[in-house]
């Protein structure tokens, strides 16, 4: 016993006669009145990266660490952030270069060392 029902779509736009609900209105009348014509959308919140320190404001260094980037500012902090962990790197490669390791060691080296660097507070 299947039932079907039909649904006519083809005048929707006002054409759908009076309402008997609203005191004769058309329906598109209706939804002119209570529906605005342009949603505005604000400016998409961009999510902040989910890479968390764990140990964020632990470690010896952690207190110094932040009062310097107060100090000297986030923008410029990340950059000499960014040039002291290059810096360690290249040390690590040179290291690496030196004694003969792989490339998989020298991976786990960089690894190692940003562990540390989380731990120590380098990174808070």
């Amino acid at each position: 016993m299947a039932a079907s029902t039909s649904v006519s779509v083809a005048g929707f736009k006002g054409s759908l006669g009076k309402s008997s609900f609203n005191g004769g209105e058309d329906y598109a009348m209706l939804a002119a009145k209570s529906a605005p014509n342009v949603v505005r959308i604000g400016k998409p919140v961009r999510a902040q990266p989910m890479m968390k320190n764990v140990n964020e404001g632990k470690g010896v260094f952690a207190p110094l660490v932040v009062v310097t980037r107060q100090i000297v500012g986030k923008k410029r902090f990340n950059q000499l952030r960014g040039k002291a962990i290059a810096l360690h790197s290249q040390v690590i490669n040179e290291f690496c270069k030196a004694i003969g390791a792989d490339g998989k060691q020298r991976q786990g080296l960089i690894r190692l060392a940003k562990k540390n660097g989380e731990k120590l507070g380098f990174l808070a």
